[in-house]
């Protein structure tokens, strides 16, 4: 296996997790204690907010009314996408009985848990699309609970166009908070909100390591670290094409990493050249996120065949994997390892970021080898059942109290052999 690669990341800076980890652990424990006045003091300390917690629904309707008729009908369009693909999941997901032995019936059955929390980012971005994705998704789950929040702006609150997708897409409580306190907020249930059986969204690294942090006491979607995006092109992919999805991704953060993996030497070099031109052409502070993450995080990598560069992407599990190259058929059969997949040059990121339908929040830093994004089924607890006549019941008695005696479990011995009784 012949792998060149045209550019290398850097190594890493020596993590400070430590320090955030303590931080973020100091936070919970006071919420724990102290509850909303501890939330609304990181609200007014963190983010210079001192307004309401609790939106209200004239405040609500004001937001809403505030947002241009055009973006509107935009919203509106990447809601139905996101909708239509949640149903579609759901309507994939089928309750069942069976008869596994004479007598003996077991089934599964999907139930939606109570109350889920929504994180929406909103530092540097608005990330409106966020709030789509995972509310949209709760909703279509049918999740009788959702609360939502994102970080506030100062002055203002939450951005009105966020507020209009959280109205939209039937967000039951939403939350002026971002950050830790929000979702501690969530998760103990304060505000007027049940406490979240489920935490989703993405956010940044105090926002992961506090849903880290609350995994077992609640639910959560996964662990997210920076956003990654790899793009597997051949001789007939366009060099700026290739270069501009690459771009795109580097946006989102100095940390984000974006890979380009391919079999023509010649378009590789191409994508390289133009680069550093196109992130100049964005606006701050993009160009200076992008231009970090390209210097120091971005990887350019030589394959000679296309069943070399299958298999690089399969070892980076990226969240995004874009492939413009030839025999599309092909690499939806082989590649084995994403958080979500674009075929094709007329497909980008970009659209399944915001509006195409399938889930923007996927698995990051390589857990896409084991695990996929938000859908439905994390909304669902999938529970069994089962029930037996006499008949079925003897036999399973008499097998269950022998591997039971075998164990050493003579308790449960004697609650199977209960059953053998008239």
């Amino acid at each position: 296996m012949a792998i060149t690669y045209l550019k290398k990341a850097a190594p890493r800076p020596v993590s400070e997790t430590g320090d955030l980890r303590d931080l973020v652990s100091i936070m919970l424990a006071n919420i724990a204690r102290d509850g909303e006045p501890a939330v609304r003091h990181y609200a007014e300390t963190l983010d210079n907010w001192t307004g309401e917690i609790a939106l209200s629904d004239a405040d609500r309707a004001a937001a809403c009314a505030r947002v241009p008729e055009p973006l509107k009908d935009d919203i509106r369009f990447a809601h139905a996408n996101i909708r239509r693909f949640a149903e579609a999941q759901k309507a994939s997901i089928t309750d069942f009985e069976t008869e596994v032995m004479p007598g003996l019936i077991a089934g599964q059955k999907s139930i939606p848990v109570n109350c889920a929390g929504c994180y929406v980012p909103g530092g540097r971005y608005s990330h409106i699309a966020s709030a789509l994705m995972t509310i949209t998704t709760a909703k279509v789950a049918g999740v009788k609970h959702i609360t939502a929040v994102s970080p506030t702006r100062p002055g203002q609150g939450i951005p009105d166009a966020i507020v209009f997708a959280m109205d939209l897409c039937g967000a039951d409580l939403i939350l002026n908070l971002g950050g830790v306190q929000g979702v501690a907020a969530m998760a103990q249930g304060l505000f007027g909100s049940p406490p979240a059986d489920i935490l989703v969204g993405p956010g940044n690294a105090y926002v992961a390591e506090a849903k880290r942090q609350l995994f077992g006491q609640v639910g959560i979607d996964m662990f997210a670290g920076p956003t990654d995006s790899l793009v597997i092109a051949d001789h007939t992919a366009s060099a700026r094409t290739v270069a501009l999805d690459l771009v795109s991704q580097a946006e989102h953060g100095a940390d984000s990493p974006v890979w380009l993996v391919s079999t023509d030497r010649a378009l590789a070099q191409s994508v390289m050249a133009r680069v550093g031109q196109l992130i100049d052409a964005l606006p701050e502070p993009n160009a200076s996120a992008a231009r970090t993450a390209w210097a120091e995080r971005a990887e350019v990598i030589l394959c000679d065949s296309r069943e070399e560069a299958a298999q690089v992407a399969d070892r980076y599990a990226p969240e995004h994997l874009q492939v413009q190259a030839e025999d599309l058929d092909w690499w939806l059969g082989r590649l084995s390892a994403y958080g979500s997949l674009f075929l094709g040059a007329e497909t980008t990121v970009a659209f399944g970021d915001k509006s195409a339908g399938p889930n923007h929040v996927l698995p990051t830093s390589g857990a896409a080898r084991y695990t996929g994004g938000l859908s439905v089924h994390k909304f669902l607890k999938t529970v069994t059942w089962q029930r037996c006549n006499a008949d079925a019941s003897h036999e399973l008695a008499a097998r269950t109290a022998r591997i039971s005696r075998v164990e050493g479990m003579e308790g449960h011995a004697r609650a199977a052999e209960q059953r053998l009784r008239p």
